[in-house]
């Protein structure tokens, strides 16, 4: 994220437009203002934003579907301030992809306690890593390739091999019965053929031995199922 943040702000109400830019100004950002969906929409294809204020109710596009769009594209922080205060209204656009709802009439510090939250929590987000490797011992799974290696070798699974492989890895300390593995890898239910699950635990132990026969990968809990092995 740059040092200087831009805010974009989307409101059709001159005062309250206003409004917001002061709070913004204040709190050591940047603002542009947009009057209309149709005005915010040339705004973002020219530039990019480190966060937008939205409002709902607005002259050419909605707010619904700037913010569909905004998602689209980007996973910048969208806070509505609209004066809908249905719940369902909230919800629908929480699970859209806004970040924070605040109604109108709102606070001016807690709106300006709101701005400085959300983009906090945006920068830690930010500052996070794409974790697409697992790792246990010196075996490590690839969930973006789908690559298994042991001490530097690549081990050959099948995909349903490596789907129960993936989900021991994801939950390390968890014991998982067979009913769990075949359930989340078949995703079928359970009707008791340990079969299945044995024969293929088998394969899957046998390719890590072979790769490391000085290392044990997997733990059987009698009476109970599998887990990564401590």
């Amino acid at each position: 994220m740059n040092d200087v943040i831009n805010i974009l702000i989307i409101e059709d109400d001159e005062d309250i437009n206003r409004l917001l830019c002061n709070i913004i100004s204040k709190n050591g950002y940047h603002s542009k203002s947009a009057y209309s969906g149709t005005e915010a929409l040339i705004y973002l294809d020219n530039q990019k934003w480190d966060m937008v204020l939205l409002d709902l109710m607005l002259p050419g596009l909605s707010g619904e579907e700037l913010l569909n769009k905004i998602r689209k594209e980007s996973e910048i922080p969208v806070i509505i301030i609209s004066a809908k205060i249905e719940t369902k209204t909230k919800i629908d656009t929480l699970r859209a992809g806004a970040d924070d709802y605040i109604t109108k009439p709102f606070d001016i510090e807690e709106v300006s306690a709101r701005i400085d939250s959300c983009l906090r929590r945006f920068r830690r987000m930010a500052d996070v890593p794409i974790i697409n490797q697992i790792c246990h011992k010196d075996l490590v799974l690839n969930t973006d390739s789908k690559e298994v290696t042991v001490n530097g070798f690549e081990l050959k699974l099948t995909a349903l091999e490596f789907e129960i492989l993936f989900l021991l890895m994801s939950s390390p300390k968890k014991v998982f019965t067979k009913a769990n593995l075949f359930e989340s890898v078949w995703h079928e239910e359970f009707y008791g053929d340990d079969n299945t699950i044995n024969v293929h635990m088998s394969h899957i132990r046998s390719k890590l031995s072979k790769a490391n026969p000085n290392e044990e990968y997997i733990e059987t809990i009698w009476g109970m199922g599998y887990k990564l092995k401590a």
